[in-house]
């Protein structure tokens, strides 16, 4: 079994608000377990309480300074594209939402479908209620995420705008999909008739070899 290589020195350090006590079965040991809907482990709270030790706010403030550089990169590199409306705020948590200026020939999401060929997650949605005509792809910057990172993303993103304007807008494909279709009614709809009419005159045809073959049977003219 694996244990925590943190040890508790003081019971303030511990707060019994903080952990609950699970019963595996078959061991009458009770394990620290986070109190939480899903009963996590308390790791992720003690590797917290070691960054804060181990780093300190000079350690934090670097880490987010940095974190805000990075974001301040890729923020200028998609405004020097022209393609792109910033909605986001420079304060607060370091991160970059931004949308199209002119969605109308391609969107944001299809912007995001074609980010993850290059191996990139960035989430495209609809703002929420009131706001649903507003779409934005959102980045957040993580401490992993270097200014490599950031101009490289911008990259990127100039590559898909690239393919995106060799293609044919979403509008068009709609119209030709709606135009095909209809062409495709019209067709079904002249053989369906076609073979109503053929059918009623095969009928006509037997009817009248019938009634004539009758005729000659029984001798009138």
């Amino acid at each position: 079994m694996v244990t925590s290589p943190f040890l508790w020195l003081a019971r303030l350090l511990n707060p019994r608000g903080l952990e609950e006590n699970i019963f595996v079965p078959g061991t009458r040991v009770g394990f620290p377990f986070a109190a939480g809907e899903e009963h996590q482990r308390s790791s992720q709270v003690i590797a917290q309480y070691y960054q804060l030790i181990r780093l300190g706010f000079e350690g934090y403030r670097n880490i987010m300074e940095n974190c805000r550089e990075n974001m301040i990169v890729l923020r200028e590199g998609l405004e020097k594209t022209g393609r792109f409306k910033i909605v986001s705020k420079d304060e607060g948590v370091p991160l970059v939402a931004f949308s199209l200026k002119d969605n109308h020939c391609h969107d944001e999401f299809e912007i995001s479908d074609l980010l993850r060929r290059y191996r990139w997650i960035v989430p495209a949605y609809t703002m929420p209620a009131d706001a649903q005509h507003v779409t934005v792809l959102r980045v957040v910057i993580r401490e992993d995420f270097s200014h490599t990172l950031a101009e490289r993303l911008v990259n990127d993103i100039q590559k898909v705008l690239h393919e995106l304007d060799r293609l044919p807008s979403k509008l068009s494909s709609n119209s030709t999909i709606e135009t095909q279709e209809v062409e495709n009614n019209e067709k079904s709809t002249v053989t369906t008739k076609k073979s109503a009419l053929e059918t009623q005159r095969e009928i006509t045809t037997i009817w009248r070899k019938f009634v004539m073959d009758k005729k000659k049977i029984t001798g009138v003219c």
